[in-house]
């Protein structure tokens, strides 16, 4: 992993607090710029200006979500002060940095003769890429026949639509490559229009296939390779002699590039990007991006989004984190229309850089070694959540093709009730499974297995199974609780407090499968709980930093 890729998984996880509370230090957005939101009776005054709080207005954003502003900051002064100061202005509705974003995607060897795509059809030896060695906690990385979207069954139901318009909002798209050129959208008023004029009137000027918010003008081709990728993934033109098939045969895909060619992007494109995209009255808009913290301002984009009933798909992310615990915007927006999507593997796993959160993440996807376009005509494989978002993007744009406009909520609860379960993905994902593309086409709902009744745990005191305090790092210490005739199990942890990401809880059913790690600090925290009588709990630090360490005194069970 290089530097620049740390700092980015390490940047995406940071969580939320109140404005009043927060210091906002090393966070990542630009270092002298915020956004704030004009309160809409003051939307007048304040355009009479060209400043605010003393602060020069760099430019100013007129959204269906509201009115905008991008602030430019005396490097004297901190993002805290900036912003509290902004916060108590009359005029703000609120106030809040200039998040920096980026691909989520990790570029894996390139080589054009790869044209395995075990995504759409799984022959269990088709990955394109020798697989990495396999992850903690599996068996191995076989492939497993029919672990895929079931591509070649629901091509049998639609294999799409030019009136199905998605936007790419990432890198942009290599619009000439010869997979991709027959599905790119085309604003025909523009391309039949005068250069340099806005033909059709909204605003943007010669936006034939979408628009580049990273630097603001109509050319949205990809310098990166990311957008592309994930384009080709979507709707790379089916029978046509050349390179790769996509999810779609037919769609019209625009381009709509916030990040730059070196794979980063703001707040303040990101906002732009997502409101061309909603006034251009797509169907829906395709995320492979993240980073930053809690952005009002980007949650009240999707939410208009949403009000328009177009659908937000989103990457859960590379850090292989639980993003109940530790969010990840824009996919851990609770908002109707946004998707939240991780990856599994060609062997019917969870990748292992992929983040999960069983009430956060929605389903899983292909996500890891995944041959696609990139520009130049060429092709390469890539890995990443990424890469696991086109694929649900391109399902949900054939279920379009097939049953027209849904709202937004309907469709996210038939795509996640149509995916396969996996006892695996169980306490992974809201729904339990992956993408099957013709279940979810076809409205084919997939039986759950029984939860435990909230109402029927039993408590159950036992003796303790605790740290020292603080905690010996480096010693791993096991516990195994087992309560005769139980049909589910689990352990309360009175306390707990240890090095996140290095000192972990691991708890196991007693076959020794692990399906939950607890880290950092809390109280009162239930464990998953195990179907079965018997909890196995070991404790692993490193020999770094140790905290004040952890106490468990109490069990819950549910009797058959």
């Amino acid at each position: 992993m290089n530097k620049s890729a740390l700092v980015f998984m390490l940047a995406v996880i940071l969580p939320f607090y109140a404005h009043a509370k927060r210091t906002y230090k090393n966070i990542n957005a630009i270092a002298d710029e915020v956004i704030v939101k004009i309160k809409p009776a003051a939307v007048k005054d304040f355009k009479s200006q060209k400043s605010l709080n003393g602060f020069t207005v760099n430019s100013e954003l007129n959204l269906l979500a509201g009115t905008f502003a991008v602030l430019k900051i005396n490097k004297k002064i901190s993002v805290t002060q900036a912003l509290t100061s902004l916060n108590k202005n009359s005029m703000v509705e609120y106030a809040e940095p200039n998040y920096s974003y980026k691909a989520i995607g990790n570029k894996g060897t390139y080589d054009p003769q790869y044209s395995k795509l075990w995504g759409l059809e799984n022959t269990g030896r088709n990955e394109p890429l020798p697989p990495p060695p396999p992850a903690l906690g599996t068996v191995s990385n076989k492939g497993i026949k029919g672990v895929d979207i079931n591509a070649i069954k629901a091509w049998q139901l639609s294999k799409g639509s030019k009136a199905v318009v998605i936007a790419v909002i990432d890198s942009g798209i290599d619009y000439n490559h010869p997979d991709l050129q027959s599905n790119m959208w085309v604003n025909q008023s523009e391309a039949n229009g005068t250069e340099g004029i806005d033909d059709d009137g909204n605003g943007f000027i010669d936006d034939i296939h979408g628009y580049d918010f990273a630097n603001n003008d109509g050319d949205p081709m990809d310098g990166n390779g990311h957008g592309t990728h994930c384009s080709g993934t979507i709707a790379a033109e089916h029978d046509n002699g050349i390179g790769i098939a996509g999810v779609m045969d037919k769609v019209s895909l625009m381009g709509i590039k916030f990040l730059t060619d070196k794979g980063a992007g703001t707040s303040a494109a990101a906002l732009a990007a997502i409101d061309y995209a909603t006034r251009m009255k797509v169907d829906i808009m395709s995320n492979s991006w993240g980073g930053g913290d809690y952005s009002q301002a980007l949650k009240d984009v999707i939410v208009t989004a949403n009000k328009a009933g177009i659908i937000f798909t989103a990457s859960a992310g590379n850090s292989a984190d639980n993003n109940d615990y530790v969010p990840h915007y824009p996919s851990s927006y609770d908002v109707d229309n946004v998707i939240s999507v991780g990856a599994h593997n060609i062997s019917d796993e969870l990748a292992s850089f992929s983040c999960y959160g069983k009430t956060s993440v929605h389903i899983l996807a292909p996500g890891r070694n995944i041959l696609s376009t990139i520009p130049n005509n060429s092709y390469a494989v890539y890995s990443g959540t990424s890469m696991a978002t086109p694929y649900v993007t391109g399902a949900v744009g054939l279920y379009l093709a097939l049953n027209g406009k849904t709202d937004p909520k309907t469709l996210r609860d038939d795509l996640m009730n149509s995916s396969v379960y996996g006892e695996q993905y169980g306490r992974k994902t809201l729904s339990g499974g992956r993408l099957d593309a013709y279940n979810f086409l076809a409205q084919i709902t997939i039986p759950r297995p029984e939860k435990p009744d909230p109402s029927s745990w039993i408590s159950l005191q036992v003796d303790p199974f605790q740290s020292a305090h603080p905690y010996i790092g480096g010693l791993p210490l096991s516990k195994t609780y087992q309560v005769p005739g139980a049909k589910y199990i689990r352990a309360k942890i009175y306390q707990f407090d240890m090095e996140q990401f290095y000192d972990y809880i691991s708890v196991k059913d007693s076959s020794g499968n692990e399906l939950e790690r607890i880290d950092g600090t809390g109280s009162n925290r239930y464990t998953e709980y195990i179907s079965g009588d018997t909890v196995v709990l070991d404790f692993n630090s490193d020999a770094t930093v140790n905290y004040w360490g952890f106490l468990i005194n109490e069990v819950e069970y549910i009797l058959e």
